[in-house]
């Protein structure tokens, strides 16, 4: 008991003044040990960056010397040669570059993606097919593509009232393609895209406009873009399926009577009354149905061919509509059709053939001092192009 209390009274006795010192210092030393190791371990931190930051450095320092011969590499042009190009729909520039470097074009994609987003109008180039030279500047195959007159096309344009055989020599004298095998892809209705109420003739189907088409487009894919044409022109105009067929044909028969404006509604008018009303007969007696059947653009029929009961578009002996549309009717004689005028005519004859002038009538004795102004007309003016309703 007596050496515990001994040990406490030595434990709390006051320190001397030595082992103050001495504890002074030992705290100092610990504090310059620590500040020592903190600026080693800095500076090695530092060492270590600086040292990867060289490293990555050398490392990529070709990488990016590299991108930047990519991004300056261009030809320097004119170019020489023919080559074609054909451009996707919704390609972008890189895309577009991406198939000008593959065909010797331009010499880089960085060079014609630089000149496509320096350009404007760059965002206007169009799909389709192009022939340009090789070994372009990439600002000038960017002109080039925007240039139309580079683009290689079939253009292929059909008049309105033309018939199937007159489209077919067309389409083969174009697009350099044999009329036979025109005539024979006519006949695959499923390849043009026919629809099932379509006649067996697919004559008025082959929509009057102008067609921009690949230039190596084929004669079906031809055909069909002009079915597609059509459909589309009675879809927008809400014609029923059921009815496409006899609003072609109206529409056809228009088209080869009269060629003003304001004709077009009121020769629609005069076949709808002529089914209904005029006569009680259904005939609808007109002559360009008549011409058709014989193989005749135009033309008064011969006595002959008006009493022909053979012919299945003698409108003047079969009543109704003729079996198909005779011809290529445009946007405008369909409308007509869908739309004509209020209006009691059932006769109507174009007395001048060079201004288009047609007169109309609900009285035969009037349509017979039509018919005189016309025949003078001819005798006036001698032509063979008389079509008359």
């Amino acid at each position: 008991m007596s050496d515990l209390f001994d040990q406490t009274l030595l434990a709390d006795e006051p320190r001397s003044e030595f082992q103050r010192r001495r504890d002074r210092r030992e705290r100092a030393q610990r504090r310059r040990r620590r500040r020592r190791r903190t600026i080693i371990a800095v500076a090695l931190s530092l060492v270590l960056v600086v040292g990867l930051g060289v490293g990555g450095f050398v490392v990529i320092r070709p990488l990016l010397e590299g991108r930047g011969d990519r991004e300056v590499q261009d030809f320097p042009g004119p170019g020489s040669g023919s080559v074609s190009v054909t451009i996707e729909q919704g390609a972008t520039g890189t895309a577009m570059a991406d198939t000008l470097v593959e065909a010797g074009v331009v010499a880089s994609r960085e060079a014609f993606v630089q000149a496509f987003n320096a350009n404007p109008d760059a965002a206007q180039i169009q799909p389709g097919t192009y022939e340009l030279l090789r070994e372009m500047r990439a600002t000038d195959a960017v002109g080039a593509l925007l240039n139309p007159a580079n683009k290689s096309e079939l253009r292929i344009t059909v008049p309105e009232g033309w018939r199937a055989s007159q489209i077919f020599e067309r389409i083969a004298s174009v697009a350099q393609i044999p009329v036979e095998e025109v005539e024979a892809a006519a006949q695959d209705r499923e390849a043009i895209g026919l629809p099932e109420h379509a006649a067996e003739n697919p004559e008025g189907w082959f929509a009057a406009t102008t067609y921009i088409l690949e230039p190596d487009a084929d004669a079906t894919e031809i055909l069909r873009a002009m079915v597609e044409q059509t459909k589309s022109t009675l879809e927008s105009l809400g014609v029923p399926p059921e009815d496409q067929h006899e609003v072609l044909t109206r529409a056809s028969i228009i088209e080869h009577e009269v060629n003003r404006d304001e004709d077009r509604g009121k020769v629609a008018r005069v076949l709808e009354n002529r089914l209904q009303n005029c006569s009680g007969d259904g005939l609808i007696g007109m002559d360009s149905t008549i011409n058709y059947g014989v193989g005749r653009s135009g033309g008064v029929p011969e006595r002959s061919e008006l009493d022909n009961a053979d012919n299945p578009y003698n409108t003047r002996i079969h009543p109704g509509l003729p079996p198909t549309p005779i011809g290529a009717p445009g946007v405008a004689a369909i409308e007509a059709v869908l739309d004509p005028p209020e209006g009691d005519w059932c006769y109507f004859v174009t007395v001048d053939l060079d201004t288009g002038e047609t007169r109309f009538t609900a009285d035969y004795q009037e349509h017979l001092a039509n018919q005189e102004l016309f025949r003078q007309w001819l005798a006036d003016n001698p032509t063979d192009d008389t079509d008359e309703g």
